[in-house]
């Protein structure tokens, strides 16, 4: 099955995912920037990586203002944050992307990268120095607001290439379905409309 990841990173966490998961499954990969600029109509899986920002993934407007032009492909979402993994904030934020008749589209997807301070903008590090000041400012700090503070006052970097599995699994799953089609074309043709692991 030909596949494209496309990423936008802006400190590097999203497009190492990006390249792990082209690397794994055998796909091209390239940032947004050079995606725009080409023909991906040959591509029977599109996987786009945004970084999260805001409580959104960013430049998912790209994503989404493609779906209707995209009938027919498989199509996935992976967001990265600086977030842990066990981040109850994690899943209603990647519903709150998506509305309900794009999920019947779409699978989406959570890979914790991190913080890198020095490869930040301007306008992001000053972001993250007001969250951790609000957070400071607090007068009952929960051990989660403790936690947070201890985790954004400095770089760090908690991805991992095993967070990629769910994804390739989800291209497996795909890919075995539609050789499945090939030799029962009466075959339920619609795959789940919901995402396929925990987000």
């Amino acid at each position: 099955m030909k596949t494209i990841v496309i990423y936008n990173s802006q400190t590097g966490f999203t497009e190492r995912y990006a390249k792990w998961i082209a690397e794994a499954a055998g796909a091209d990969c390239m940032a947004l920037s050079e995606a725009k600029k080409r023909d991906l109509s040959t591509y029977e899986a599109i996987v786009f990586g945004g970084w999260a920002c805001a409580g959104g993934i960013n430049k998912l407007g790209w994503f989404k203002g493609n779906l209707d032009r995209w009938v027919g492909r498989k199509l996935i979402v992976f967001c990265v944050g600086a977030s842990p993994m066990d981040s109850p904030d994690i899943a209603p934020a990647l519903r709150r992307a998506f509305a309900d008749s794009e999920w019947a589209k779409v699978k989406a997807f959570y890979c914790p990268g991190g913080l890198n301070y020095e490869k930040m903008s301007l306008s992001s590090r000053l972001m993250m120095k007001m969250f951790r000041k609000t957070l400071e400012a607090k007068k009952d700090k929960t051990a989660a607001d403790r936690e947070m503070i201890r985790m954004i006052s400095a770089s760090y970097d908690i991805s991992d290439r095993k967070y990629i599995r769910p994804i390739l699994e989800c291209l497996r799953n795909y890919t075995a379905h539609r050789l499945n089609l090939q030799r029962n074309p009466t075959a339920d043709r619609q795959l789940s409309t919901f995402p396929e692991t925990p987000l």
